[in-house]
């Protein structure tokens, strides 16, 4: 039997783009504008359901990771996607609860630090693929990423998250400063990488 009939007979064939996997990534990125509406309405309910839909967006962030690998679905479009929707969902967050000053003064450097970053790394990755280089995540970029989201997570409740608990907010302004740190020596890993393969060798 060829190829294509055995990905017939499991199902969607291994890289489609209606694959589950990819469907989650497209999930994430529709997340974004409904994530968005939230910050609109005044009542408490808008805060609540933001903050769901952003922990249901990291949940998928694990899902389609996992699924692709155990499914054997990795795809093009999915591993073009999946950074850009995670990077998507994180600014339109920040800047949202930076516009409505749940981030400000002094925090705003910690948004200011993880927006470059993710841009930073973004455009470092796009060039060491043109050298074919990868570039492996390490354990303290994918600590920095679980802080980062809990820490959006608390923030984007905020508000409405202070009537039940008072320190909600300042939870997550702190969780979100750790974030940032880890954001800053782990953008230093991505640079080391890139000047290793840029910079000429000394003789």
């Amino acid at each position: 039997m060829t190829q294509q009939g055995l990905a017939d007979r499991r199902g969607t064939p291994k890289g489609h783009f209606g694959s589950l996997p990819n469907i989650l990534t497209y999930g994430r990125i529709l997340a974004i504008p409904a994530l968005v509406a939230c910050f609109f309405v005044t009542a408490d309910w808008g805060r609540w359901l933001a903050m769901w839909i952003f922990i249901a967006a990291g949940v998928s962030d694990f899902l389609d990771g996992y699924l692709a690998r155990a499914w054997q679905q990795q795809s093009a479009i999915g591993k073009m996607l999946d950074p850009i929707a995670d990077k998507l969902i994180v600014a339109a967050a920040l800047l949202m609860l930076a516009a409505d000053d749940t981030i400000a003064g002094w925090s705003l450097w910690a948004g200011v630090i993880i927006l470059c970053r993710e841009i930073l790394v973004s455009g470092l990755r796009e060039f060491l693929g043109t050298l074919a280089v990868s570039v492996p995540v390490t354990a303290l970029a994918k600590w920095k990423t679980v802080v980062q989201m809990v820490a959006i997570g608390f923030l984007l409740a905020g508000s409405a998250g202070d009537k039940i608990w008072p320190y909600t907010t300042l939870f997550g302004l702190s969780l979100l400063w750790i974030a940032a740190i880890l954001t800053l020596y782990t953008g230093y890993d991505y640079l080391r990488a890139t000047f290793r393969h840029v910079m000429p060798e000394e003789k």
